[in-house]
């Protein structure tokens, strides 16, 4: 499974790290928020649907942090991106353990998202650019599975604190902590360099923001787009509330409650490295169909079936494992549709809109959950996710071991005809 890091150069290690590392801290930060929702709640007297309003406002600033962070990845450089979004995302977690009401609590995780989106997007195309085809799959989906290791941090940052503090003081401290991914930039910053491009490809680049809304790329772009809703509202209709569903529907304590999350968190590092070694073997689409599928499946009996509490347990392995197939799948996909002058707009955008589409779900499961119990919410809403996901995915090609293009060819001519 891990034979490829042998085989890889030094300078594709060195990104490997600053990227695996990047994403697990943007996992850290975006955590911190599910876990302390019953807290944030009881502390600034705000109810199910403003959380679902501070989730989706975070959900939608970061698809157009994504959008944007891309295009400028494809102006500015990867790396020189990744330390801005990095520094950004950091900084405005930190911010957000000082919010003394709902509406400052709001705007600072927007402001969080923009960074949190922007990251993975320069993050990702800069890995895609530097590894080789033959680990292209491989290595993106274990650059993902770095979400399972940020995740279980946050977990043991809020066992821990919640154990030892007051929870009016502890969820403000776990806040404070995002300000440790900054830290990461002196890494990036003496470590990466950007992916060498020829003056042709310079001189292509300079294409415009919505270049991914071209005739040529229109069809791809909008399909990106469904299959990132699908994915992204699947995850975050269940893992946004689970925390809280654990809580307050199944009564586990703070201990219990990340105990069951441990269980989860491990089966999620294990279904990326599953879709690691699937990527390569079966290919993008039938790999992102399965786990569909099957997450599908796993969800519903996870929410609606009287299960014991260990049954819940056992089933926390299974329902990990399969939400993490989908996102371990993206970052090698949405490379591979686009070529390098429009690749970090394409990336970033396909990835993000989910996010901002997404950013209903959700909102909905709160909503619904006034009329409804919250695990039924959850259920109802992940479902319909997945099942889209599924749907978008049958209509995209398959790029399994695709060499990324340069640029596309009416960039090359334009940039030809400037020439001229």
């Amino acid at each position: 499974m891990f034979g490829w890091y042998k085989q890889v150069s030094r300078i594709e290690r060195k990104t490997f790290w600053a990227c695996f590392s990047g994403w697990g801290l943007d996992a850290l930060d975006a955590q911190i928020f599910t876990l302390a929702i019953p807290a944030l709640i009881a502390a600034l007297a705000i109810d199910k649907t403003q959380i679902g309003l501070i989730s989706g406002a975070t959900l939608v600033s970061s698809a157009i942090g994504g959008w944007i962070a891309g295009f400028l990845s494809d102006r500015w450089g990867r790396v020189k991106t990744l330390q801005l979004t990095i520094l950004w995302f950091a900084g405005f977690t930190f911010f957000s353990g000082f919010a003394q009401n709902f509406q400052q609590l709001l705007i600072f995780k927007a402001l969080q998202g923009f960074g949190f989106g922007g990251e993975w997007a320069a993050g990702a195309v800069l890995m895609a650019e530097t590894i080789r085809s033959e680990h292209r799959g491989k290595v993106m989906a274990t650059v993902q599975s770095a979400w399972a290791v940020g995740w279980g941090a946050s977990v043991l940052v809020y066992t821990g604190l919640f154990s030892w503090l007051s929870a009016d003081i502890a969820w403000r401290v776990m806040f404070g902590a995002g300000l440790v991914p900054s830290l990461l930039i002196l890494y990036v910053r003496r470590s990466l360099a950007e992916p060498v491009r020829t003056q042709r490809e310079k001189a292509a680049s300079r294409v415009s923001l919505l270049a991914i809304f071209s005739p040529a790329t229109l069809r791809i772009t909008l399909l990106g787009g469904i299959l990132g809703t699908g994915a992204h509202g699947g995850y975050y209709a269940l893992m946004t509330w689970l925390p809280t569903f654990l809580k307050t529907e199944r009564h586990l304590s703070v201990l219990s409650t990340g105990g069951y999350l441990t269980v989860i968190i491990v089966a999620f590092w294990c279904g990326c490295m599953a879709s690691a070694t699937l990527l390569d073997r079966i290919g993008r689409r039938r790999n992102v169909a399965l786990f569909s599928i099957c997450c599908t499946i796993t969800v519903l009996l996870y929410v609606f079936l009287p299960l014991t509490n260990t049954q819940m347990l056992i089933l926390g392995f299974p329902l990990g494992f399969f939400a993490a197939g989908i996102p371990a799948s993206m970052g090698a996909l949405f490379n591979e549709l686009y070529p390098a002058n429009m690749r970090g707009a394409g990336v970033g955008f396909c990835y993000n809109l989910g996010r901002i589409v997404s950013a209903a779900f959700p909102v909905l499961v709160g909503h619904m959950s006034q009329s409804m119990p919250l695990g039924e919410a959850i259920g109802i809403d992940a479902a319909i996710a997945y099942g889209v996901a599924f749907l978008a995915v049958l209509m995209l090609p398959e790029t399994k071991g695709k060499a990324l293009e340069a640029v596309a060819p009416e960039a090359t001519m334009v940039a030809n005809e400037a020439k001229a």
